[in-house]
């Protein structure tokens, strides 16, 4: 149950960072050279201003589901090591 908790904790907010990382690679890409970033679209315009969208409102299920999946595995964590001191 241990494994399976720090599995469950750890990895989801790797993929998390990892998604959220790649698309800020590519608005900095945007911005340095001039433009601005469509993230409605997620493409660079290089003639109308676009406001910026965090990640967590473009993407909030995603967001919440992999928050929700590392509270599971710190729930099981948690057990894992009750069950263990016992």
């Amino acid at each position: 149950m241990l494994r399976l908790g720090l599995l469950l904790l750890i990895l989801p907010g790797v993929v998390l960072m990892g998604v959220f990382w790649s698309e800020q690679s590519v608005v900095n890409e945007c911005l340095s050279a001039g433009g601005s970033f469509n993230y409605g679209e997620s493409v660079c315009d290089m003639t109308t201003s676009h406001p910026f969208v965090p990640f967590a409102m473009r993407n909030p299920l995603f967001v919440n589901l992999t928050m929700l999946a590392s509270a599971a595995g710190f729930c099981c964590c948690l057990f894992g090591l009750y069950v263990r001191g016992r």
